[in-house]
């Protein structure tokens, strides 16, 4: 998210994401272009209907906002916790170590 405001920042395109903006289809598309290219493949193809960036940004924040609220909290106790100690193998610690990142 931070990238992608920087980047619209730079390009003075930042305005296109935000409420009652007043952005020319020329910005608009630029910002689609921009956001679509850094996105999934998969939520590409959902959002493929959706013409306006600000619609868009605001369908992908209500889509992944919970993960700021829920799971990277419970993943950054897990990660702090992670010792290479507590693990008999270094499969069960890697295991463990990518249950945590997934």
């Amino acid at each position: 998210v931070l990238d992608v405001k920087l980047h619209l920042s730079a390009k003075k395109l930042r305005h296109t994401i935000e409420e009652e903006n007043a952005a020319t289809n020329e910005e608009r598309a630029t910002t689609l272009i921009f956001v679509r290219h850094h996105i999934d493949d998969g939520l590409k193809y959902e959002y493929l209907t959706v013409e306006n960036p600000l619609e868009l940004w605001q369908n992908l924040n209500d889509r992944f906002e919970y993960l700021k609220v829920v799971v990277l909290p419970k993943a950054l106790n897990d990660w702090s916790q992670l010792q290479f100690q507590d693990f008999k193998t270094v499969s069960e610690y890697n295991s463990t170590l990518f249950e945590i990142v997934s």
